[in-house]
């Protein structure tokens, strides 16, 4: 096998587990009253199922990082699909409700390992315009996922409410085929003497902050990729109350409206490399936050159901731009050791902020309804284009 095919079946093999990240909770949630009943729970304790891998997720990351930094990506890619395959396909052989949580916590741990792996073999197979249509292949597999996982775990949980675990176990035959593809793209002697060369002071925060300081576009990409996420979540919790306002209700109609965001966002992943080829990566995610100031702007006046698709479809088309521009952007400021470290990072604030977005933009309901929450999300993405519309005229980015 020549090396240019072996990297087109390793791209697969990383869009495929692309995938996965996003099925980690987006399959389950049509299903959460089900688990309510069938393991006599509260609503809020089957959310947990949801929830818990997400937060492992945050705290594991940076740990992930730190371990492909030292061992190189593929073996924790390898060993985080097979903890991922039986951390998650655990919950088709449990009946009770402790077990469940704790096989979720093993699935965070599996979910972190593939993540950052993921990018970093991106970053390490690929290089220019290759790794650009890498990572916009990549994004486009996780709006690819958070569009159909959630119909197929529905599908699943009407023959049994358990049946949509057994998805998870997936990841143990793709963990096989990725084993006898992904290549070794470094060796532990090389990642030695390039951390040696490099000289960068790995010790804690203050490491952290000295590439900060030398790289003062990172945590600006972070507070990027931050948003972003916070911003989806926005849509995935606020939009179905929005959506019942106008008449509709029926969770099938209401998946739809996700979907077509899951599905726009595919469109503009996809067409990534193309575009980046053209116009400049600012411009680019310029031109994603202005379609979000749009959207989010009508969704605050829509009155029909068929309007109503307008603001998930320009939101999902944004989204398709940003996430490849921030982790181009991390590959381009992190120190080559330490990829992993920085990458990983994206992985931690991602999660963290779809977390606290029910909270933060739920401060809005009680003030100006549901719909005085994407008045907030549109001025924080105007907010966010002024910002690096500013930046971009003064050339720091």
């Amino acid at each position: 096998m020549t090396g240019s095919e072996q990297r087109r079946r390793s791209l697969w093999v990383l869009v495929a587990a692309a995938t996965l990240t996003v099925m980690a909770g987006a399959i389950l949630g049509p299903i959460v009253p089900q688990i309510q009943r069938e393991l006599g729970v509260s609503g809020s304790a089957a959310g947990l199922i949801i929830t818990t891998h997400g937060g492992v997720i945050v705290l594991a990351s940076p740990l992930v990082g730190s371990l492909v930094d030292r061992v190189g990506p593929r073996t924790p890619f390898v060993g985080g699909l097979a903890v991922y395959g039986l951390g998650g396909g655990a919950g088709l052989f449990v009946d009770s409700f402790y077990p469940l949580l704790a096989s979720r916590v093993v699935l965070g741990l599996g979910t972190a390992a593939v993540y950052t792996s993921v990018t970093v073999l991106i970053y390490e197979l690929y290089e220019g315009q290759a790794m650009e249509r890498a990572l916009g292949l990549r994004s486009s597999a996780n709006s690819a996922g958070a569009a159909v996982w959630p119909l197929v775990g529905g599908a699943a949980g009407t023959i049994a409410w358990n049946l949509p675990f057994g998805i998870y176990l997936v990841a143990l035959p793709l963990g096989v085929f990725a084993a006898v593809t992904i290549p070794e793209t470094r060796s532990a002697d090389g990642v030695a003497t390039e951390q040696a060369a490099n000289g960068d002071d790995h010790g804690g925060v203050a490491g952290i902050l000295d590439v900060f300081r030398r790289q003062p576009g990172l945590p600006l990409v972070y507070l990027l990729y931050f948003g972003a996420n916070a911003l989806l979540y926005a849509i995935v919790v606020f939009y179905p109350q929005l959506l019942a306002g106008i008449g509709v209700n029926g969770s099938l109609e209401i998946s739809l409206y996700l979907a077509a965001n899951g599905a726009a966002g595919g469109v503009s992943a996809v067409a990534y490399d193309r575009l980046v080829s053209r116009v400049d990566r600012p411009m680019l995610v310029l031109a994603a936050l202005a379609c979000w100031v749009a959207g989010f702007g009508i969704a605050t006046a829509v009155g029909t159901a068929v309007g109503a698709a307008l603001p998930v479809v320009l939101f999902g088309l944004g989204l398709g731009l940003v996430f490849p521009s921030t982790f181009a952007w991390v590959e381009a400021f992190a120190p080559p050791d330490r990829q992993g470290q920085f990458s990983s990072y994206l992985a931690s604030v991602g999660y963290t902020g779809q977390f606290l977005s029910p909270v933060a933009f739920g401060l809005a309901v009680p003030l100006a309804g549901v719909r005085g929450v994407f008045l907030v999300a549109g001025a924080v993405a105007g907010i966010g284009a002024l910002g690096l519309g500013g930046m971009t005229l003064r050339g720091r980015v």
